[in-house]
């Protein structure tokens, strides 16, 4: 398989804005575009292969028919490993947690969810929900969701642009209105609400609640942020590449280059390059791909050498 560009599925919501319309290239004809799921394949939106042999077909079909794009590391899991979106909060997004492996195998049937931010941009003032102000027990977080009082203890954390966040498995967070995300997570759909600001769907009715899973799942502690190694730093001395996370389950690095970047797909994982801001060229396996503010390509594992020359900003992720 050759690299290949990524039309992305596109979810319209409640809370959702229109910037990856206007600013990044997103086509719809949906009344927002709340995410766009740039490399994706979920049963529930897959990204869609753009050009070459493979036109038109979804990444999920070709990697079906031949998982070893994914690499070697991909033989550990049980369906693609990851998911990664860009995500426009033009409201709050509802109070929520994911369920870590073991929970989500034995009770949804399907992957955890464990997931990381970098920061697009975002508003003056704009915020994440994360953790708890201070530990508490799982009576008073139930009772907190019942009696409407839980955001008396919900943490809210400034952000910025350039910022980065993981957020494990377990952990209550929120992207709060005003910010514009990366997001880079498990292959999982999976969420337990705990609350949606007293909103209505589409419906007219108040959009469920997950209270007993949530409680099940939830770790209720402060967040605590987590640093890659000072290991992991070092390998990437030369500035043009910043490791934001490496974790057992996805590495993520942003990728300014000087107008040049050289890397390899190596045997053991894929590489995803979801262009942040500004264009470029990658060059690899014989062919040279344009890339833009936007735009998703999918590297198979064992491709070899690529290069990127151009003044782009890039997300980097491998398993």
């Amino acid at each position: 398989m050759q690299p290949v560009k990524l039309i992305p599925y596109i979810s319209s919501t409640i809370w959702g804005g229109r910037r990856l319309i206007e600013e990044y290239g997103v086509t719809t004809e949906k009344e927002n575009a709340a995410e766009a799921w740039v490399l994706s394949c979920h049963p529930n939106g897959c990204s869609v292969i753009s050009g070459g042999a493979l036109d038109g077909k979804t990444l999920r079909e070709v990697y079906e028919a031949d998982p070893s794009i994914c690499g070697t590391r991909g033989a550990r899991f049980c369906e693609f490993p990851i998911l990664i979106k860009f995500i426009d909060a033009r409201d709050n997004l509802s109070i929520q947690v994911h369920p870590d492996e073991a929970y989500a195998r034995r009770v949804e049937n399907g992957a955890g969810k464990t997931e990381c931010w970098y920061i697009l941009d975002c508003d003056e003032g704009a915020q994440l929900a994360l953790g708890f102000k201070q530990a508490i027990d799982r009576d008073t977080f139930r009772d907190s969701i019942r009696d409407n009082t839980l955001m008396e203890y919900v943490q809210k954390v400034d952000v910025h642009k350039g910022d980065f966040f993981f957020i494990e498995a377990g952990t209550l967070h929120a992207i709060c209105k005003g910010v514009l995300l990366a997001e880079v997570q498990q292959n999982s759909d999976t969420t337990y609400r705990v609350y949606d600001y007293d909103r209505r769907g589409a419906d007219g009715k108040p959009r469920e609640l997950h209270v007993e899973k949530a409680v099940d799942v939830t770790r209720t502690v402060p967040y605590t942020p987590v640093e890659p190694s000072p290991q992991d730093k070092a390998r990437f001395a030369d500035g043009a590449r910043e490791l934001l996370t490496c974790c057992d389950l996805f590495s993520v690095c942003h990728i300014r280059p000087s107008g040049f970047y050289a890397s390899e797909a190596t045997p053991e994982s894929f590489v995803s390059l979801i262009a942040l801001s500004g264009s470029g060229t990658v060059d690899c396996a014989g062919e040279a791909f344009s890339l833009q503010k936007g735009e998703s390509l999918f590297i198979p594992a064992g491709a070899g050498a690529f290069t990127v020359n151009g003044e782009i900003e890039l997300l980097e992720t491998r398993i």
